[in-house]
């Protein structure tokens, strides 16, 4: 008999492609990275093979693993610093991180679970409007690093086919994670090298996941996790550290301003993220009544998708598939079909600075909470530095006592660049401006305040999931 679950995902077929693992045999792993691997044909704008996969995977025992499908910059980086597409790529840890997840906790065969992704690649999506327009947005740089790759050539309402792709995930079907980082590892360093870059089939074949345990800290008597280094993920976990310890002296209409003051301060230590846990124990200086100035906040760029997914065996996973910036580097592997990343563009300075053979500061952030009565809960959002930013206001709209989807529609803001982006109509918008932020209305529904997925599992109960009305997700259950 099959399992019941639930998943909620950055794109409908995704979110299809789920269930239909799901009711092959998969459980709440394997349908959640057939969910990824379908975003990655789907939107090939915020995520592919050639990008990255981080998740948080809650076990029916309780235990929670992360998950790190990051790569390295290359080990021989003579360029290192240098302008140029090629010098922005990592490897590509997304094909790897997936045969982890599905070896380590799946149900099912890999090929089993990239099926529904394999099968639209090579008989073609219909091309959105959204995706045409990644496309137009990006136009020139992808012309300019790729002028051959077929994704300039989209239209939209028409169908559009990915056979190198497909190509690409048979035989990872058949051979595992090796079809990536040992059969196509010369044609990568081509397509680098080609954009001016160092990154070798050696870097790849180097190339392994991380698997460890969570950062965990206490939140409103459960326990959140997040990832640990090389994820900014910690900030997340600082911001509701102090955030929990002084809930009950903060009313409702200061606790917004206390949350932006709270992100400036967390954000301050993002090149410091790679210290983990030990940042727990750093004094935050929040200015409880007036906006103050934080050098080093939040900065504004987008991109990325989420999946959450549940079953009703207790296991629940969340999280994030990524190329970075639209279309990662613009960097294209013709004989793979996919687009590499750009997360070399994350070193930034300090403890952060770029080198050979390390793996920058990572925007996503994914989180799962756990309670003592096994209760646990998924989110996850798109949105890069807004990403920490969302889910506190998520959490913190929980913990007042909202259900899940007002939470999840309720008005946001987001500090970027110094400037706060606030939702047009947010109820504290004006009480925000009076505190001395410099408030920057955007219109309601925006996705730069992200788009969350959510699903959970309590004992006793179906699966559930939720998704944010803003952007194009989408929640189903069986």
């Amino acid at each position: 008999m099959s399992r019941s679950g639930a998943v909620a995902a950055a794109h409908p077929l995704a979110a299809a492609a789920a269930r239909e693992v799901a009711l092959s045999g998969g459980n709440a792993v394997d349908a959640a990275v057939a969910a990824q691997a379908v975003i990655c044909v789907v939107m090939p704008d915020a995520a592919g093979v050639g990008g990255d996969v981080l998740a948080l995977v809650k076990a029916p025992d309780g235990t929670v693993t992360a998950v790190n499908g990051t790569g390295r910059s290359p080990q021989e980086w003579p360029t290192l610093g240098s302008p140029g597409a090629g010098n922005a790529v990592t490897v590509p840890g997304a094909l790897g991180g997936w045969a982890d997840l599905v070896e380590r906790f799946g149900a099912l065969p890999l090929g089993t679970v990239l099926e529904p992704a394999r099968r639209l690649a090579r008989d073609g999506i219909v091309v959105s409007e959204q995706l045409a327009g990644a496309v137009e947005t990006h136009r020139g740089r992808l012309s300019a690093v790729s002028p051959g790759c077929p994704v300039l050539d989209v239209v939209p309402g028409e169908r559009w086919a990915q056979p190198a792709l497909a190509d690409l995930l048979d035989r990872a079907s058949e051979t595992g994670a090796g079809a990536l980082y040992r059969d196509g590892a010369d044609a990568v360093a081509r397509a680098v090298a080609a954009a001016g870059g160092s990154l070798s089939a050696a870097d790849l074949h180097d190339h392994t996941s991380m698997v460890t345990e969570p950062i965990a800290v206490s939140w409103d008597g459960a326990t959140v996790h997040v990832q640990p280094p090389n994820s900014q993920g910690v900030l997340l976990a600082m911001a509701l550290h102090w955030l929990d310890a002084h809930w009950d002296d903060i009313e409702a209409a200061r606790r917004d301003h206390v949350m932006v003051e709270i992100i400036g301060e967390v954000f301050a230590h993002r090149d410091d993220s790679g210290r983990g846990a030990p940042l727990l124990a750093e004094p935050l200086d929040v200015d409880t009544e007036r906006a103050a100035v934080h050098p080093g906040g939040p900065r504004s760029y987008l991109h990325t998708a989420g999946v959450a997914t549940a079953d009703s065996d207790g296991w629940v996973v969340s999280s994030l598939v990524s190329v970075f910036d639209g279309f990662g580097s613009a960097v294209y592997v013709p004989e793979l079909g996919i687009h590499l990343n750009n997360r070399a563009d994350g070193f930034t300075g300090g403890a952060n600075a770029a080198r050979p053979g390390e793996r920058p500061v990572h925007t996503l952030a994914p989180m799962l909470a756990t309670d003592p009565d096994r209760s646990s809960l998924a989110l996850s959002t798109p949105g890069a530095d807004g990403q920490v930013q969302t889910l506190l206001q998520v959490l913190a709209h929980l913990r007042a006592g909202a259900d899940l989807e007002v939470a999840l529609a309720a008005y946001r803001w987001r500090s970027e660049d110094g400037n706060l982006l606030v939702e047009e109509g947010h109820p504290l918008g004006e009480v925000l401006a009076a505190r001395g932020h410099r408030v920057v209305d955007r219109p309601h529904g925006s996705g730069v305040f992200g788009s969350v997925v959510s699903a959970g599992f309590s004992p006793g109960r179906p699966p559930f999931s939720a998704s944010d009305p803003r952007r194009q997700s989408a929640s189903l259950t069986w």
